[in-house]
């Protein structure tokens, strides 16, 4: 792997950057003062709200950018740089239809927080580990002043089964995308992580081959064809290791720290 070339690095979290726990190795920050000795950018960009990211950044969180909500929304510095809404009257529509599919609970991505109105203790519980900043309401548009730019789908069956299926008709408007083994992202046609990054990499004069980039899952496709070296993990979708430049250990063996580790020559 050539990393000497490398100016930015984009890691997924859950599955990726954290572990099954959903825990960030503290070693984390040590590697990522080397990265800046060197002048090499690290982001962090996940299907996460912004906040659930920040709070796993909080030492670094005023230096760092973010790419939240599988690249709907963008923070650097603190300083929003990229918010991709979706209109109310496509976001209503979305709303009526995934209401009717079994099993499924609705999280509506705002930029003040999420919102839910389905107050089931086991969701919940799962579901503010990915969400920290949320209200529990009678109906997800309750909030007039918010801007929307993402639904998430979550099913505990499985997304691909139980939740994607159901979108056939949405896909001409809308980017339906499966971003975990349980949930499905609707957003902007044309919102990914990969634009998201292409927006950073023009604002940095960054080129691809300039990038490494981290992933496991359906969401982080855009992402690698982003980036002239992408690193799966071991425990990512099948898809994704196809077009992977490299493998690398699991998400609780450390791979994501493996590479980085020997890019900053701390091993």
């Amino acid at each position: 792997m050539e990393l000497s070339k490398i100016k930015l690095i984009v890691s997924d979290m859950d599955g990726t950057l954290l572990n099954s726990k959903h825990e960030l190795d503290p070693s984390f920050f040590e590697i990522y003062e080397k990265l800046r000795t060197k002048n090499i950018q690290f982001i962090a960009a996940s299907g996460r709200q912004y906040f659930s990211i920040a709070d796993k950044f909080k030492p670094i969180l005023n230096e760092l950018t973010i790419i939240a909500e599988n690249g709907s929304f963008v923070k650097k510095n603190g300083t929003e740089i990229l918010v991709k809404a979706i209109n109310i009257s496509l976001l209503q529509n979305v709303i009526e239809h995934a209401r009717k599919i079994p099993d499924t609970y609705i999280v509506l991505c705002g930029k003040n927080g999420a919102y839910i109105e389905q107050d089931s203790e086991q969701f919940v519980n799962y579901f503010k580990e990915f969400y920290n900043k949320y209200s529990l309401v009678h109906d997800l548009l309750s909030d007039p002043n918010d801007h929307y730019f993402k639904i998430a789908l979550y099913n505990p069956n499985g997304a691909e089964k139980h939740i994607y299926p159901y979108f056939e008709d949405f896909k001409e408007a809308l980017q339906v995308k499966i971003s975990g083994e349980y949930w499905v992202d609707i957003m902007q046609l044309q919102v990914n992580k990969g634009n998201a990054i292409e927006f950073i990499q023009k604002q940095n004069h960054i080129t691809k081959d300039e990038t490494l980039v981290f992933g496991d899952y359906l969401n982080d496709l855009e992402m690698f064809e982003q980036a002239g070296t992408a690193v799966a993990m071991q425990n990512a979708h099948p898809e994704l290791k196809k077009i992977a430049s490299y493998i690398t250990d699991s998400n609780d063996h450390n791979g994501v720290f493996t590479v980085l580790k020997k890019l900053v020559d701390l091993e």
